[in-house]
């Protein structure tokens, strides 16, 4: 590989002839070699996307000549295009502050920008008025707050729709209930489904109600909260340019103290991408109970065949989506592990985890959006409902005797229920053998679909 030498306060360092960064990035790249993963795409563009507010705020405030600002801007907007993901190879495992990431930003500015005719350095011109102390934590809230609003959540309503769409199409069909994973009272599908749409609804209150957390910055609090070298105004000015790219309500910080110190507001959004994760399981795992079998399972649903099942057993078809969905679920439960370790890391005036914070909440959003996404697609909208497996055991269910309690009593209506289930007989036979209810009325008290409105049968 050709090389050339660049020079940074340390000395000299051989850097690829072909990198866009410099000698602090190569450290980093020589320093951790650790997972062979760099930060997400996404996160470096809000990076980059915090270096064009401050160049515009510099310029605004006197501070930067016009001309180098206008370099950085052009630079800026094409990195946050994501035409040179490839040259901020620094790995997710390096420095607690990031300052390996926000320097191979500031490096590759510069070497961009300096491309336009005009002397453009990293730090005294691209990191103007900033810290990574505070361009870090800044770019996790703010690539957060916008995967959230560009991913999660259309995700979120896309899947919540899906399921209301689903479960007024089915409201007229009336299945046993299950607690225990054992046969209990009968409900419509339209309300099993609309246990997961409330599910799924609450969670994007609660990430709705996070996001306001992500968008306050710690960008103003440069290197231990106080705003040191940062000009008065630079911190509202950065969070007006970042609100106007975004379209996202990004104000700054009521104290850059919490902001370096702390990841509250990360470790509250993982929380929340924890919670759906157990969400996603839930639904996953109904899906795959109701489609099990064909034939020696439950059966009640049948998922679209979208794959071979098995290397061996010809025919055979699994539920593929809910498998990925809960898989995906259990990394986001463990990442969110991660991250809460990583949010008791805050050291006086900086927590020192923060490349691992932010790896682990786009990872996650990415994945619950993805997931979310595919369990509407081609699990919930398009999987055949059975009702004739529903209707056998529905008939047959003992549980129903549970109508009669308050006629015949609780002791009696277990006896019941003991001898049909025993007999194989469909509760009403046995019920009007062993009480002095005609048929009418029992067939009216144990209506399978009157039963799912509640109440006490009349």
């Amino acid at each position: 590989m050709s090389t050339r030498i660049e020079r940074d306060s340390m000395g000299e360092l051989e850097v690829p002839a072909e990198a866009l960064y410099g000698a602090q990035t190569q450290r980093a790249v020589n320093n951790f070699p650790v997972s062979g993963t760099p930060l997400p795409a996404a996160f470096i563009h809000a990076v980059a996307r915090i270096k064009l507010a401050a160049a515009r705020s510099n310029q605004a405030l006197g501070l930067l000549d016009e001309q180098r600002a206008a370099a950085i801007e052009k630079a800026a907007m094409a990195v946050i295009d994501g035409q040179y993901d490839e040259h901020f190879p620094v790995d997710v495992f390096q420095t607690g502050s990031g300052t390996s990431t926000n320097m191979n930003v500031n490096e590759v500015l510069a070497t961009l920008a300096s491309r336009e005719g005009v002397e453009v350095t990293p730090n005294d011109h691209v990191n103007m008025g900033q810290s990574s102390n505070d361009v870090i934590p800044t770019a996790i809230h703010l690539s957060a707050a916008i995967a959230v609003h560009t991913q999660l959540r259309p995700a979120l309503v896309q899947l919540k729709e899906t399921i209301d769409r689903r479960a007024e199409a089915l409201s007229h069909v009336v299945k046993t209930g299950r607690t225990h994973l054992m046969d209990a009272m009968p409900l419509r599908m339209d309300q099993e489904l609309g246990g997961w749409s409330s599910q799924v609804g609450q969670a994007i209150e609660r990430f709705d109600s996070a996001q306001q957390r992500l968008c306050r910055l710690a960008q103003g609090g440069t290197a231990v909260g106080t705003g040191i070298n940062a000009p008065e105004g630079f911190a509202e000015r950065v969070a007006e340019d970042l609100s106007r790219q975004t379209g996202l309500s990004l104000v700054p910080n009521d104290s850059f103290f919490a902001s370096l110190g702390s990841q509250d507001a990360a470790v509250e959004l993982s929380g929340q991408l924890r919670g759906f994760a157990c969400v996603v399981m839930k639904i996953a795992n109904d899906l795959r109970w109701m489609n099990s079998g064909p034939l020696a399972g439950l059966g009640e649903i049948e998922l679209e065949a979208l794959q071979p099942g098995s290397s061996i057993m010809p025919g055979k078809v699994n539920p593929v989506i809910p498998e990925s969905a809960a898989q995906a679920a259990a990394q986001v439960i463990g990442l969110d592990t991660a991250v809460t370790v990583a949010g008791q890391s805050g050291n006086f005036q900086l927590n020192v985890m923060l490349p691992l914070v932010a790896a682990n909440l786009l990872t996650s959003i990415t994945l619950m959006s993805n997931t979310a996404t595919l369990l509407a697609e081609r699990a919930i909208a398009t999987f055949k409902v059975r009702e004739d497996n529903l209707q056998g055991p529905l008939a047959r269910n003992p549980i129903l005797v549970t109508a009669l309690n308050s006629v015949i009593g609780y002791n009696a209506a277990a006896a019941i229920a003991k001898k049909a289930y025993q007999a194989g007989r469909p509760i009403i036979d046995v019920a009007e053998e062993e009480t002095d209810l005609d048929r009418a009325t029992l067939e009216r008290l144990l209506d399978p679909a009157v039963l799912t409105c509640g109440g006490i049968p009349q």
